[in-house]
Formats: C-alpha cells, sequence, structure tokens
C-alpha cells in the first residue's frame, strides 16, 4: 500500500503559489517551480519597497520644505532647527503639505519661528 502523502494540503499550497503568480508571462504563471521562484522574489521585493516607499517620501518631504523655505529666506536644516525649539508639533508630512498647497500658512508658520 502506498504511502499517504496529504495530497488535499500539497495541492492546497501549490494552488496558493500559482494564484499569486497569477498575471505573469509565460511559464512564469503555471508551471510550479517557475512560479515559486517569481513569487518568492515578488513578495520579497514588495517587503522591501515597503520600507524603501518610506525612506523616499521622507527625501520628497524634505526637498519641498527646502524649496518653500528657502523661498523665505531659510535653509531646511535651521527651519527645522527652529520649528523643534519653538515646539511646534508639525512634522515634515505636513509641513511639505502646507508648503505645496497652503503656502500662506506655510508662510505663518516660518514667520513665527524667525
Amino acid at each position: 500500500m502506498p504511502r499517504a502523502k496529504n495530497r488535499v494540503a500539497s495541492r492546497a499550497r501549490r494552488k496558493k503559489i500559482l494564484k499569486l503568480a497569477k498575471g505573469n508571462w509565460g511559464r512564469r504563471s503555471n508551471v510550479w517551480t517557475v512560479a515559486k521562484n517569481t513569487v518568492e522574489k515578488g513578495l520579497g521585493d514588495a517587503y522591501r519597497d515597503r520600507k524603501t516607499k518610506k525612506r523616499n517620501f521622507r527625501s520628497l518631504w524634505i526637498q519641498r520644505i527646502n524649496a518653500a523655505a528657502r523661498e523665505y529666506g531659510m535653509s531646511y536644516s535651521e527651519l527645522m532647527g527652529k520649528i523643534h525649539k519653538a515646539d511646534i508639533g508639525l512634522n515634515r508630512k505636513a509641513l511639505a503639505d502646507l508648503a505645496m498647497n497652503n503656502p500662506d500658512s506655510f508662510k505663518s508658520v516660518v514667520e513665527s519661528v524667525k
């Protein structure tokens, strides 16, 4: 009598991976070994890039704040130093949003820390 290998669980695992591989081109979507490699690499990239996205956005906010601050004769580092010293509770995301979408409010923040 052959040894039982739990076909149900094995098939479910494979179906889960093949479902994630759906939409890939050629063998990547329907050949088990190729699809498994593709999905594992894709999930690893997704995990890594969720962290990278945070870095990229922080960098973008800093660039926007710097550009807006220079219009009022300050550098980014000066502005952030004075904001922290004045204990203004605005983070970089909020400051960048003010600089882009509401320049008057940003100007009032800059004037208040000068």
